[in-house]
């Protein structure tokens, strides 16, 4: 389901809701939806855990426990309505570790809205925060109850093939949905989520950022009656360093305060649900650079027995720090995909980044299609009057051509800061296509990279849409000592860019070294460190064989150039599952090197971190498993032979690795087409080509002109008649498709 078609989806699910017949008191009224004025279309997007009513028929939308017998209402809704279920209780826990938060939601939703002899499906909706990660869903019903889980790709093939996207997956970057199969009306659903997210960071600051805002129409119908709300939010920072809490969205109370976390509580008895997300903002105290070493045992289940360690830098405040020069090539896609909206939110973020250089970094840009287009023929000193040039470059040069090339550009960039001295030279690649050579591109950097100065260039990258290849991009920022980011949705442009070029442009420590790493038989992710930001910790992790040292020194270079040393202090992780932590960002590097090794081991192993970790990935699906009066079926099709339990198939709920094809026809991202299944497909095509006989030699005034005289009787013979040559034009298809064209 598309995000227009949810959204058209929610308004007539409300519009419906307007049946439902709550008794004559006044104060049992139906929630009014949104003043039209205040209404948006983003309005009707999930801003918390939500549970909607699938409803195809509306002739099933009643009051389950005061029947209305309303007339009854003919046709059906395409797509389906959804009405917003009333939620009964809700309760919130935020477990914050380092630079991830784990959330586990759980609550009660009652299907309100549909007869009490009716059953209809229920879709669940959970936006999550930065960089959202679904982890699991339980939901109980009466007699019945689902639960989610990871499944190999192998395991599943069968019923992989039938899965459909009105399952489950996401319906933006960070909000997952699922449907629960046929729900009773009157009957309650007790749901549990949990997630994990990454928490934000800036100038020495944490934040959790939750969204928890629900709209007026999900608290329960009835008289005035208090609810009781309740958000938990435990800290363990991974140092010893005073933690200070800084702004809260809700009136929390610190009930838990020692050396190793904290505890903040919010339980209220509510009227309304909250209205707004929850948000709970602290700093690790500190004035410069600290870190910390964790070391972890593996579980007895763990399919990897080797140990493992977490190794984290924290910027200190920006006051406090300086930041290194940097000498900044943008390198921008101007194919023919990113025309339109996609060109212009381009433009405006990165002419946005240009006035956040500083006066001492130079930059130049690069534009890129079949062609390579430059700004100025050398680095220029970020001067007002030199980056007001660049913008009115920018829009006057952006002009859209077919072509992807982007090794010519990359190349022409690494030439330009071959002769750069005293500063962090930096490459700033943005595309939102793929192309067939990325795997020697990757090579080629890798080669002249290893071949650099003291500081060779950073490669930072930043995909748009879901054609290009994220594996691929994030390699070539692994390979370059950069980040790699995106903007799944096309609307996020400027936000995520923005993000990325800060921690780009905010280099406080480089080239990281870590001097005991050469006496270990070690792993690690990234296996070329990044430069510290002061807008983004740095994590590096791994699993080791032999014995670690007491003592750690890691080293690198301040803004003045001079030498720095940071002595570590080395702890065994306790209370803190550096494994989970690290799971996702572990899988995301691994699928990297293995699209770019084409090793099938790595794949194995992503495999088991996905199964072992419920974090999804490219060669594994979630499935929906279904528990039913004691009995548990295994992967494979939909329905047992008794037609009992069930397991349903989500569709992937990764990226992929790019689309080629969509590329080289220059489809510009959130223009993406849903396929039609083959014999829908032929039908179709069938029903256009019998009907463009009789109307093709019409032009298309005529046909304006005519069908504007015609009156409703007539209107609807006329369908009739074309749907009646549809099938007699479609005989030969269908006799194909149910015979496999044999005469029988």
């Amino acid at each position: 389901m598309s995000v227009d078609d949810f959204i058209k989806s929610v308004d007539d699910g409300i519009r419906l809701s307007k049946r439902l017949y709550f008794g004559k008191d006044r104060a049992v009224a139906p929630p009014k939806p949104p003043p039209s004025m205040e209404r948006s279309p983003q309005s009707y997007l999930p801003n918390a855990p939500m549970v909607y009513a699938v409803i195809p028929d509306p002739s099933i939308v009643d009051n389950p426990d005061i029947p209305s017998y309303q007339p009854h209402v003919h046709g059906r809704c395409d797509p389906p309505a959804l009405i917003p279920l009333q939620m009964n209780n809700i309760d919130l826990k935020a477990d914050c570790y380092l630079d991830t938060a784990f959330i586990y939601v759980s609550g009660t939703w009652r299907v309100h809205c549909i007869m009490g002899s009716k059953a209809c499906d229920c879709r669940i909706a959970v936006p999550m925060g930065e960089q959202g990660s679904i982890l699991g869903v339980e939901v109980t019903i009466p007699r019945k109850s689902y639960t989610t889980k990871f499944i190999y790709v192998e395991d599943g093939k069968d019923v992989d093939k039938a899965a459909r996207p009105e399952d489950g997956g996401f319906l933006k970057a960070n909000t997952f949905t699922l449907k629960i199969p046929q729900v009773d009306g009157g009957s309650n659903l007790s749901v549990k989520i949990s997630w994990s997210q990454k928490l934000l960071f800036s100038d020495g600051q944490y934040t959790l950022s939750v969204p928890f805002a629900f709209p007026e129409f999900v608290t329960p119908v009835g008289k005035k009656m208090s609810k009781k709300e309740k958000i938990e939010v435990n800290v363990n920072p991974g140092t010893k360093n005073e933690v200070l809490c800084k702004t809260t969205s809700h009136p929390f109370k610190e009930f838990r305060r020692n050396t190793e976390n904290l505890g903040f509580l919010y339980e209220a008895e509510v009227l309304t649900w909250s209205n707004i997300d929850v948000n709970l903002s602290y700093a690790v105290s500190s004035h410069h650079i600290i870190g910390n070493l964790l070391l972890q045992s593996p579980a007895v289940d763990d399919v990897d027995q080797r140990e493992m360690f977490c190794l984290y830098l924290l910027p200190g405040s920006q006051n406090s720090v300086k930041f290194l020069r940097k000498d900044i090539i943008f390198v921008v896609d101007i194919s023919g995909s990113m025309r339109g909206r996609l060109l212009e939110d381009t433009k405006n973020a990165l002419s946005a980044s240009l006035q956040k250089l500083g006066p001492e970094d130079s930059f130049s840009i690069l534009a890129f299609n079949s062609a390579v287009y430059q700004s100025s023929t050398s680095l220029e000193l970020a001067t007002p009057e030199a980056v007001d040039k660049a913008i009115q470059w920018i829009d006057t040069n952006f002009v859209i051509e077919d072509g992807t090339n982007i090794l010519n550009p990359l190349n022409k960039a690494i030439e330009m800061l071959s002769d750069c001295h005293d500063s962090v030279p930096i490459i700033f690649l943005i595309t939102d296509g793929t192309v067939e050579d990325e795997r020697y591109i990757c090579n080629v950097m890798k080669s002249k990279l290893s071949n650099g100065g003291s500081i060779h260039p950073r490669i930072f990258t930043f995909g748009i849409g879901t054609f290009c290849n994220h594996h691929f991009l994030r390699m070539l920022a692994t390979i370059g000592r950069g980040l790699h980011d995106a903007a799944y949705d096309v609307d996020s442009i400027k936000l995520r860019m923005d993000a990325l070029f800060l921690k780009a442009a905010s280099p406080v420590l480089a080239n990281i070294d870590i001097d005991m790493l050469e006496d270990l038989e070690i792993e690690m992710h990234p296996s070329c460190i990044p430069d510290l930001s002061s807008e983004c910790p740095l994590i590096v992790f791994g699993r080791y064989s032999g014995h670690f040292p007491e003592e750690l020194k890691v080293r690198g270079i301040m803004a003045d150039l001079s030498a720095c040393v940071i002595d570590m202090k080395i702890h065994k992780a306790k209370n803190i599952p550096v494994d989970k932590i690290c799971a996702k960002q572990q899988i995301d590097h691994l699928t990297a090197q293995s699209w770019f090794s084409e090793e099938k081991v790595l794949e194995e192993k992503i495999k088991q971190l996905s199964i072992q970790n419920n974090v999804a990935s490219e060669f594994t699906r979630m499935i929906l498993q279904e528990t039913y009066e004691g009995t548990k079926v295994t992967a494979g099709s939909e329905k047992n032979s008794k037609g009992g339990p069930r397991t349903i198939t989500l569709r992937s709920l990764c990226i992929g690795y790019g689309d080629l094809e969509a590329t080289k026809e220059n489809v510009s991202p959130g223009l993406e087409q849903v396929k039609l299944p083959e014999a829908a497909e032929i039908l179709v095509k069938a029903a256009f080509n019998c009907c463009g006989i009789i109307f093709g030699r019409c032009c298309c005034m005529c046909c304006i002109q005519c069908c504007s005289r015609l009156n409703d009787q007539f209107v609807i013979a006329l369908t009739q008649l074309c749907s009646a040559l549809a099938f007699f034009g479609c005989m030969e298809c269908c006799s194909e498709l149910c015979c496999g064209g044999n005469d029988s």
